[in-house]
């Protein structure tokens, strides 16, 4: 077992595991995903930590046990189609893509964008469509989605994100301030919409036309 190996399996352990989430699913992708491939060199020591960690232009790549909980928030399904609305440096993308059958992430850096595509590319998945753009409008030409997860703070839920999710489908969100949000999980259950709000937590802003008109400061958990 190498030292990376080693660092993911006790993260899985000490920081998901053991403060309560138990999909198998999910914790079965944290141990597989070399998250330290998706942080810059210099950080690569840290990346098995349960901290954020910087990748550039103001973003950063989401704590472990954040990811692990928005991941099992949205109970995916193998066939399941998923929007991701912040790729990032694709950690989270990959994540997903172990569980779901198709995955669309929408990035508004064309850089952030572009790295984390060939980085998906390389470690060989194909399930994965990356596009630069605003985040909050969505991604309709793909909808209904079946799953919808914000790394993003934004001000209220966005309107398209739920009307592009299909019959029972979930969107993880973190709604509140630019400086504080609640993790939300809606359900569109025929008809109806519920909200189930969870764990407090502090993301980089959700721009666009549906979350922030300027970047606030703030900090992605």
């Amino acid at each position: 077992m190498t030292d990376y190996e080693h660092k993911r399996q006790r993260m899985v352990e000490r920081q998901i595991r053991k403060r309560g989430l138990r999909s198998h699913r999910v914790l079965a992708a944290m141990e597989k995903i070399p998250r330290h491939r998706f942080v810059p060199e210099n950080s690569c020591d840290h990346a098995y930590e349960d901290s954020p960690l910087s990748i550039g232009r103001g973003q950063t790549i989401s704590q472990p046990y954040m990811v692990a909980l928005m991941t099992e928030c949205a109970a995916l399904e193998p066939e399941d189609r998923v929007l991701e609305v912040g790729t990032g440096s694709g950690y989270q993308t990959a994540i997903l893509a172990e569980l779901a059958r198709e995955v669309y992430s929408i990035e508004r850096i064309p850089e952030l964008a572009e790295k984390a595509e060939g980085l998906l590319s390389r470690l060989g998945y194909e399930n994965v469509s990356i596009r630069v753009g605003d985040g909050s409008e969505g991604w309709s030409e793909k909808a209904p989605f079946d799953a919808i997860i914000v790394a993003a703070g934004a001000p209220e839920i966005p309107d398209p994100l739920v009307e592009q999710l299909g019959a029972g489908g979930r969107l993880v969100i973190p709604i509140g301030s630019a400086h504080h949000q609640t993790l939300c999980t809606v359900k569109k259950e025929r008809d109806e919409i519920r909200k189930e709000e969870g764990t407090g937590c502090v993301f980089v802003p959700l721009i666009g036309t549906f979350g922030w008109e300027e970047k606030p400061s703030g900090r992605h958990s």
